[in-house]
């Protein structure tokens, strides 16, 4: 069973304690997880750790890590049936990036012992502090207020700004995997553009580029889909197919923020995969990063 490194919990927008998720992922036989709660933010949200937390959540996910790591009869505080298997936890952050707001990716990885950071954008900057675009959440409107307001519903000013926005965090912070890259599309449902616009395909070939270079994993997001609020993962098949040609890693996740969710669509992914012509994903062990066959 594949492993997960995108999962939120309770302390972030998550529905429950990490112990929760390590179980659910025994039971599927997964054995390895990594946690990758958002980090804080400089504006008000509903999402991601408070810089109070921070210490709390890297604290609570290391000492599961060790309870996890010992055997039935030294791991008490564990339940019977999950006592004796073993399953390696990393700790990871999910890291927003707003150009000029908050820490640097740098701070986090200097400050706390995080073994990955996925780097992402939700909130596209255009001007002021106060002017954010949340791409993400589960309402539309809330996507189309923003575009409205701080691009003038101009849809190629928001989408430009959005991948220019990536583009800046991969050539500025360190990051091991690039979170949802072509999130942007996920309220777009063909209404606004067609990701086969010349202007579309030459913004992501243009990122693709810079991610090939710099290195970083891009991970491949199903949550859009089981969420059914997209029609394909993200990046989808034809994005897909590009990474395929840049020879970029790949590694599937789920964005769980629920126990149930924590291998959701991997089979399916997988397939998809495989179709395309990847043999490889990305696999995070105690010993660095390693490829294991899809």
């Amino acid at each position: 069973m594949y492993q997960n490194l995108h999962t939120h919990t309770r302390f972030s927008d998550g529905s429950d304690n990490p112990e929760e998720y390590i179980k659910a992922a025994i039971a599927l036989g997964m054995t390895s997880i990594g946690f990758s709660d958002h980090s804080p933010l400089p504006v008000e949200n509903t999402f991601a750790l408070r810089k109070y937390q921070v210490r709390e959540y890297c604290d609570a996910i290391l000492l599961l890590r060790d309870q996890f790591s010992h055997t039935e009869t030294q791991n008490h505080l564990l339940e019977r049936e999950v006592r004796s298997a073993q399953c390696e936890i990393f700790l990871g952050m999910e890291a927003d990036y707003i150009p000029g707001m908050g820490h640097s990716f740098a701070w986090f990885q200097e400050n706390f012992p995080l073994d990955f950071l996925i780097g992402s954008v939700h909130l596209v900057r255009n001007g002021s502090p106060d002017e954010l675009w949340f791409i993400d959440g589960p309402d539309p409107a809330t996507y189309d207020d923003g575009l409205n307001k701080l691009f003038g519903g101009d849809i190629r000013k928001g989408v430009t700004a959005y991948y220019a926005q990536i583009n800046e965090m991969l050539t500025t912070s360190k990051i091991d995997i690039i979170g949802h890259l072509d999130k942007i599309k996920m309220h777009n449902r063909g209404r606004l553009f067609s990701e086969t616009d010349p202007w579309y395909v030459a913004l992501v070939n243009e990122t693709l580029e810079l991610v090939k270079q710099t290195g970083v994993i891009v991970e491949v997001n199903t949550r859009g889909v089981y969420k059914k609020r997209s029609d394909s993962p993200f990046p989808g098949p034809a994005v897909l197919k590009r990474i395929h040609d840049l020879n970029i890693p790949v590694i599937i996740s789920s964005d769980a923020h629920k126990p149930a969710e924590i291998s959701m669509l991997f089979q399916e992914t997988a397939v998809l995969l495989s179709e395309i012509g990847f043999r490889e994903l990305m696999n995070l062990t105690p010993a660095g990063w390693e490829t294991i066959s899809i």
